[in-house]
């Protein structure tokens, strides 16, 4: 094997490990960047920019529906076709890692194509290559659809997150198993878009993660727009024949569909990595690492595949922490008390911090409160599209917050004022003593604060 040595070598060019690999580059060290498919990770080819660009023209459709009673009258014609194009042209350049690969290069890094694996102390493997890392590995690799072990199912031409945003034409009719972020985002796009669509989620309500309230006001919300909504059904059998999918369920009732996107989680895949040479357990689900990101002697992982809030911000997060720790700056340990998370359905759920549930098995005292938004002057202006509440859960001994939703409009717009306080522990007469812009969504903050319990 050709050897090629490095100060660093990153293993997974997502958002983090691009970010890591392009400022320590930047910073002058010599940096090898492998990746097996795009330069960027899911995130911007199949994840959240390109599905959020979804989001958006369905919200457009969805704002232009609400017109009649508000603002005169509306005629609504959905096209896909610019929502596709729009995909291929701004967000994903057809696919294309150019661009970004680029600019690694542009910093002075080194890519690598292929599926790397670590293959002995300070040594990755990569194709024909071996990279030897002076200072260390960053493992960066991500996650895939975790696809349930249904009856049928794997022989199925189903979609996963990846076939959806590529799609070039709506499907008359959708299935979606699974009722979490993904799920309940691209459901309701293509809705909105004219196909028929149902979510199959085996827990009892939507977003299982969130609070009931969340699950409930966004199941509320799909069923008036005609998505029908299974919740505490498992899916027990797939099929497909004739261009139809049929998925029956744990009461004996079936489904069909054009289409079936499989929406269930996601998982790592540590298979092949290598991580027997640095002592880590290759059948673990995740990779288990410390407060500065180390998993192991001369090895940092970062991202999802440390199993940590599966999201772009947590794996910048990380990266930062990483960076810092490599060039001998000046570094914080990573904390994951106010991880702040956006489901962009309509109504949007932001949330930050502790589910109730979660903290009455952590705290000894918990006191909770809800401010619907419709109630706040903001909500009543709004009017049409204003479901939402604002609910708080606090430390009743402490009096700070340790998590907090905020849904409706712009919700996770609102959540940016709720993240500082539960990360920065406020007291809750603090926040109860701030002003709060009038007429504002986040007014609605000020009224939870005033029912939360006193001392």
């Amino acid at each position: 094997m050709p050897e090629h040595e490095f100060d660093v070598v990153v293993i997974g060019m997502g958002p983090g490990g691009e970010h890591v690999a392009g400022r320590l580059a930047e910073a002058g060290l010599a940096v090898a960047g492998v990746e097996a498919g795009l330069v960027g990770g899911e995130c911007p080819y199949w994840g959240c920019v390109p599905s959020k660009m979804m989001i958006r023209a369905a919200n457009l459709l969805a704002e232009g529906r609400r017109i009649p009673g508000m603002a005169g009258v509306s005629v609504i014609t959905p096209d896909w076709a610019p929502v596709a194009s729009r995909i291929r042209t701004e967000a994903t350049a057809n696919w294309d890692d150019t661009a970004a690969a680029d600019r690694f290069a542009a910093a002075g890094g080194t890519l690598f194509r292929g599926r790397g694996a670590i293959a002995g102390p300070g040594l990755v493997s990569v194709g024909d290559a071996q990279l030897k890392a002076r200072r260390g590995i960053v493992i960066d690799t991500g996650t895939v659809p975790s696809v349930p072990p249904i009856t049928g199912l794997a022989e199925t031409p189903f979609w996963t997150n990846r076939q959806a945003i590529e799609a070039e034409r709506v499907p008359r009719s959708l299935l979606v198993l699974g009722g979490g972020a993904i799920g309940v985002e691209l459901g309701q796009v293509f809705a909105r878009f004219g196909a028929a669509v149902t979510i199959v989620e085996a827990a009892g309500q939507l977003l299982p993660m969130e609070e009931p309230e969340s699950g409930a006001l966004v199941a509320a919300a799909l069923r008036r727009e005609g998505i029908r909504v299974e919740t505490g059904q498992a899916a027990t059998l797939v099929a497909h024949s004739d261009a139809e999918f049929s998925v029956t369920l744990a009461d004996g009732s079936a489904l069909r569909a054009e289409r079936l996107l499989v929406a269930t989680g996601r998982r790592a895949d540590l298979a092949g990595l290598g991580l027997h040479w640095a002592g880590l357990d290759e059948n673990a689900r995740w990779i288990t690492v410390d407060g500065l990101m180390h998993a192991a002697d001369g090895v940092w992982a970062i991202g999802d595949v440390v199993g940590v809030g599966a999201f772009t911000h947590m794996s910048m997060y990380h990266a930062a922490i990483v960076i810092a720790d490599i060039l001998g700056n000046p570094v914080h340990q990573a904390e994951y008390h106010a991880v702040p998370r956006v489901t962009f359905t309509d109504p949007e759920i932001g949330a930050v911090g502790l589910t109730e549930a979660r903290a009455r098995e952590r705290i000894r005292r918990v006191s909770t409160s809800v401010s619907p938004i419709p109630s706040s002057a903001r909500g009543w202006i709004h009017k049409a599209g204003n479901e939402g509440f604002i609910k708080l859960v606090a430390d009743a001994e402490r009096q700070v917050l340790v998590g907090a939703t905020s849904a409706g409009p712009v919700g996770g717009e609102v959540l940016s004022m709720l993240t500082l306080a539960v990360h920065a522990a406020v007291p809750v007469q603090r926040l109860r003593e701030m002003i709060y812009a009038y007429p504002t969504f986040h007014r609605a903050v000020e009224a939870a604060l005033s029912q939360l319990a006193a001392p």
